[in-house]
């Protein structure tokens, strides 16, 4: 594994652990509207992708980033992979923080954007070389999206995982792989497509129908 990625994973774990055991670091750092609004605390843009909901939300995206990460690695290189992983998260929060701008109480949690951002610019190298449980990275990718979308328009109590970043991530980690191989993209572009199908309903119901409605 490379260590860039074990570095991340490890300290994702850890400060995820600690936010589990303790309410107010959890509260202090998590993504919450008012606290950025009012009191302008930009940093929980980033520390909120730091912490998860509980141990399966935090092994499924950890798992994701593990599987996806070595190809972002070896077609964008260090630099490259720490600039989708992390713009992906920060802009995947920004656009929760433009489509909650209303409900200063909303919060949220998770690395989603980021792992969401790497999957994208994953499948958008490569969607042929990942299999996970003999399914194909980019049918792997619509499900994970899919589940995503799904949890964002229809949520549950106490729900604080952070499902709409996986938009803006997604977004992030796709322009910046059409940017860096504009022609391998477009080779790719069925399976991208596919993967999309749950990203374009979402923005669908966002941009669109809530405007209509």
């Amino acid at each position: 594994m490379n260590i860039v990625l074990l570095i991340i994973i490890v300290i994702t774990c850890v400060i995820s652990y600690v936010g589990l055991q303790q309410p107010e670091f959890f509260q202090k750092y998590k993504f919450e509207v008012g606290a950025i609004q009012r009191r302008k605390e930009y940093l929980r843009l980033l520390s909120a992708g730091f912490l998860h909901a509980d141990f399966m939300h935090l092994f499924f995206n950890m798992y994701t980033l593990y599987i996806f990460a070595p190809i972002a690695l070896m077609g964008f290189h260090v630099y490259g992979f720490l600039i989708v992983y992390f713009g992906s998260m920060i802009l995947g929060n920004l656009f929760c923080l433009y489509h909650y701008r209303n409900v200063p109480f909303y919060s949220a949690i998770g690395a989603s954007g980021g792992v969401s951002g790497i999957l994208f610019a994953a499948v958008a190298l490569a969607p042929n070389q990942i299999q996970i449980w003999f399914i194909p990275g980019f049918l792997f990718g619509a499900i994970y999206f899919g589940y995503s979308v799904y949890m964002m328009l229809n949520p549950r109590m106490n729900d604080n995982i952070g499902h709409a970043a996986h938009l803006g991530g997604a977004f992030f980690g796709l322009v910046y792989a059409v940017i860096a191989y504009p022609e391998l993209a477009m080779q790719n572009a069925l399976y991208i497509g596919v993967m999309a199908v749950p990203l374009i309903y979402l923005a669908f119901e966002i941009f669109v129908r809530k405007r209509i409605g």
